[in-house]
């Protein structure tokens, strides 16, 4: 059976709705994983982003054997 692969790069796709007090809203979809979430502000939608590279960054090393 073979492994899937485990990527070093993630894609997103950011909708901006509108922008109100200083700061932007709207959808932030994830390319590989066909799954989306609303934000309210850019630090939401970064934190967002993130946790998606966090995530993907763990899974590499333990590809790669790294604890």
């Amino acid at each position: 059976m073979r492994k899937p692969e485990v990527k070093d790069v993630d894609t997103f796709i950011i909708t901006v709705d509108h922008h109100q007090n200083e700061t932007w809203q709207g959808k932030i979809v994830w390319g590989d994983e066909h799954r989306s979430e609303r934000f309210r502000s850019m630090l939401e939608m970064l934190r967002l982003m993130e946790q998606v590279r966090a995530k993907s960054a763990e899974a590499l090393d333990s590809e790669k054997g790294i604890v």
